[in-house]
């Protein structure tokens, strides 16, 4: 990530100090880098290798003036997605000097990549995604708002939980840059490839989707996956992220999910139903109930004035995201969630109902508890991830199954500020537990993993929180007498007097 600083700290003296802005300008670069390889009918002209025939004010005229609208108004067709979002999209690197750096920057960055990939058999670079990161841990805006992107590997785990596949819809209502979308078709392609390969973190990863159809690949590219943000910007850099990935036509739409919009959107029909949804929803946000779609009504029912108008009160988007999702959901759609930890023992009325849904209009199968220090240095929230399966909605028959409970002590990576990466890899042994039949699950809750029934759940306020159920296991401790701790110490007093003296002696 050296190069990337270095294009970061040109683009900062140049003039883009704002984080986003710059993610967006160094996107459009990595996107023109890659455009002749997604987009093999690039006019020679626009391609990348072309560039290096210009320079100074020439270069950063072919770019911006060429290539970029070239980009804008000739990749999609009016209405699609991606043209939607370049509508009012603009080149802002017009410095000569800059750009030529940029372009250098971007090359050797590239280099770097695919030596990498020769090595260490590293597939499938979110490379938007990285940078997306590294840049943000520079900046104040890490962690705003409760937006910050969810570690590539616990992605992974969350694919293989959910076990995503072509036969639905596949959707992230906070897609942000499009990390959960491009997870998941990460994973199709390494479900349907002859060969896999393990990766640092002891998981799966396939190569060619050499199982697929033509038919198959076909729908996978171009009508699998869908995206919602309300950043504009942000929209711009997922799409553009899943397009270099290989997803000819992601459908991701700038709209707020939670907000009416979502109904009476006209674009991508949104409001259809999905039958898979992967989020990381900003939480810990409080927002204002008048802007809230009024299908949203359950977690929060709506407070009237005498003349029948909604009144105003403050919400909490997290509750909000869950009671959407199971919405967006179809029946017997599949959702994998992270939220934080509160959300699964605060006694207010509002965090009961949501658990009681997730119970009742949904079987919620599991309820993984990630160690503190997971979305280090964004935040040391403590969060969980939640598997549930739409039964019906505004159901109100419990569920029957047992809830699954595993406590992860560590994801493979140290949970301070460095998140370096440890010896031990824990994500396979979670994912071979949740892979058992349900009735070979352990309900030992001395246990890491165990399994509670419905009943005593709902007798704890629904409560979910993983140390409530877990019994806490007395490891008596073996000591040192303390005739013996009193002998060694006087021996060792006696060594440290004997060196004292040697040393009085020289």
């Amino acid at each position: 990530m050296k190069k990337v600083q270095s294009l970061w700290d040109r683009l900062w003296a140049g003039g883009l100090s704002n984080p986003i802005t710059a993610i967006e300008q160094i996107s459009y670069l990595l996107f023109m880098k890659r455009l002749e390889n997604f987009h093999p009918q690039t006019p020679k002209e626009f391609k990348w290798s072309n560039y290096h025939k210009f320079r100074g004010e020439q270069l950063a005229l072919h770019v911006k003036d060429q290539v970029f609208e070239y980009i804008k108004t000739d990749l999609s067709k009016k209405g699609e997605p991606f043209a939607n979002s370049m509508e009012d999209a603009s080149f802002r690197i017009n410095n000569p000097s800059l750009l030529e750096d940029a372009v250098s920057i971007i090359d050797s960055i590239y280099l770097e990549i695919e030596k990498q990939e020769e090595l260490d058999n590293q597939y499938f670079q979110d490379i938007q995604g990285d940078v997306y990161e590294h840049l943000l841990k520079q900046t104040s805006e890490a962690g705003k708002n409760g937006q910050f992107r969810t570690p590539r590997h616990i992605i992974q785990m969350m694919m293989e939980l959910l076990n995503p596949d072509i036969d639905g819809k596949i959707c992230d209502l906070a897609c942000g840059s499009g990390g959960f979308l491009v997870g998941a078709y990460q994973y199709i392609i390494t479900k349907y490839s002859e060969e896999t390969l393990l990766d640092d973190n002891g998981l799966p990863k396939g190569t060619d989707g050499s199982k697929l159809t033509n038919s198959q690949k076909k729908l996978l590219t171009e009508n699998l996956f869908y995206g919602f943000d309300i950043d504009q910007t942000m929209v711009r850099i997922g799409i553009m992220n899943l397009m270099m990935h290989g997803i000819t036509k992601p459908k991701i739409t700038h709209l707020d999910t939670l907000s009416s919009d979502y109904e009476n959107h006209e674009g991508d029909r949104p409001s259809e139903r999905y039958k898979y949804i992967l989020a990381n929803p900003p939480f810990t946000g409080k927002i204002n109930s008048l802007t809230v779609s009024e299908n949203l009504d359950r977690v929060y029912p709506p407070k009237k004035d005498k003349d029948g108008h909604r009144e105003k009160q403050t919400v909490q988007s997290e509750l909000l995201f869950l009671e959407r999702i199971i919405y967006m959901l179809e029946e017997n759609g599949k959702a994998a969630v992270i939220v934080p930890e509160g959300l699964l023992f605060n006694s207010g009325s509002a965090y009961r109902d949501i658990r009681k849904i997730l119970m009742t209009d949904c079987e919620l199968e599991g309820v993984i508890s990630l160690p503190e220090g997971v979305f280090m240095p964004y935040t040391n929230v403590k969060t969980s991830i939640l598997i549930f399966t739409k039964r019906k909605l505004r159901n109100d028959t419990p569920q029957a199954i047992d809830v699954w409970f595993y406590g992860m002590k560590s994801d493979g990576y140290s949970l301070d500020v460095n998140r370096r990466r440890l010896k031990n890899k824990p994500l396979p042994t979670l994912i071979a537990e949740w892979n058992k039949p349900i009735p070979k699950r352990s309900t030992n809750r001395e246990l890491q993993h165990f399994t509670v029934p419905y009943s005593e759940i709902m007798a704890n306020g629904y409560e979910l929180n993983f140390n409530l159920y877990q019994d806490f296991v007395y490891e008596p401790q073996n000591y040192r007498a303390p005739q013996v701790i009193l002998d060694q110490l006087s021996e060792l007093e006696n060594e440290i007097l004997k060196g004292l003296e040697n040393i009085k002696l020289r």
